[in-house]
């Protein structure tokens, strides 16, 4: 079975978040689809995933909520269901960024379109920012990009007001995952006196779907929040996995590492990894393990 995984955010004043929140859990727990939706004040972002019909049918619960009739979304492809469960949830702000006052509603940069990104990225005068956090820069990025090197999306105005100044960077590029770090991120540069202030629109994905590999500027792969880990041009599923004990992307070469033990660690937490952690991640897989056996037995 192909399952359609559809991606989609809108900032807009939501109100009555209880009501809409339930209005959309029955729809989605009605249309057996899974993945995460988060609603605020401020809008809605949300991942899911199921058949075709689903989907389209969900979608359709969504643009009756007031506000949301021009919701717009993204959607790609699977074989297998990348989602365990349902997630509908309310928070302070649909992406993070700890600044209630910036508002992509009032002021936001200027969309760049994926076939137009190229030419603004490769103006010498533009910086370009990858607004995504260190362990999704590491794996894919465009070229000429600055890493931010932040943990989360509430570091990024610190690292702004250490490295970046107005005067001195008036134009600056800004991509993410989807578009929405990016959109609430120009809207913070705007208010911080920057110029010229660019965005890519759709995000990394539309750009992997819609510009050719002949003619693309992005190295690697692009990371995202479902099991499928990584993708490349295309949306085409890429190489990466994650590490269970926690949850890195690691590449084949992480795997070939001494460092990595299947389910326990990898390059990126051996060191942390303590006797006792050690000994629970092994009992963890060992339960796994017996819990595969034993549905292979029931099915046989």
């Amino acid at each position: 079975m192909t399952y359609i995984i559809a991606t989609f955010y809108k900032f807009v004043t939501i109100s009555e978040l209880d009501a809409k929140k339930s209005l959309i859990q029955a729809s989605c727990r009605e249309n057996e689809v899974k993945g995460t939706i988060i609603l605020a004040e401020e809008g809605i972002n949300g991942t899911i995933a199921g058949s075709t019909q689903a989907i389209a049918d969900v979608l359709n619960a969504l643009r009756s909520v007031p506000n949301l009739a021009d919701l717009e979304h993204k959607e790609s492809t699977s074989d297998r269901l990348p989602f365990a469960r349902l997630k509908v949830k309310i928070k302070p702000e649909i992406v993070t960024l700890g600044l209630p006052a910036v508002n992509p509603t009032r002021q936001v940069g200027t969309y760049v379109a994926p076939e137009n990104w190229n030419q603004i990225i490769s103006n010498p005068e533009v910086v370009v920012i990858d607004t995504r956090n260190d362990y999704e820069v590491e794996i894919g990025s465009f070229q000429r990009a600055k890493n931010p090197n932040t943990k989360s999306f509430r570091d990024f105005p610190k690292y702004v007001a250490q490295n970046l100044d107005p005067e001195e960077q008036p134009k600056v590029a800004m991509f993410c995952t989807g578009g929405i770090r990016c959109e609430k991120a120009s809207s913070y540069l705007l208010s911080q006196g920057f110029k010229e202030v660019y965005h890519l629109k759709g995000g990394i994905l539309k750009y992997l779907e819609n510009v050719s590999s002949e003619e693309s500027m992005w190295e690697g792969e692009c990371f995202v929040f479902d099991e499928r880990v990584a993708l490349k041009e295309g949306l085409k599923l890429g190489s990466y996995e994650l590490c269970y004990a926690c949850g890195h992307p690691i590449s084949d070469t992480d795997k070939n590492s001494a460092q990595y033990e299947l389910n326990v660690s990898c390059p990126y937490c051996y060191e942390q990894l303590t006797p006792e952690k050690k000994a629970r991640q092994i009992n963890r897989r060992r339960a796994r393990e017996y819990k595969k056996h034993d549905n292979l037995t029931l099915d046989s």
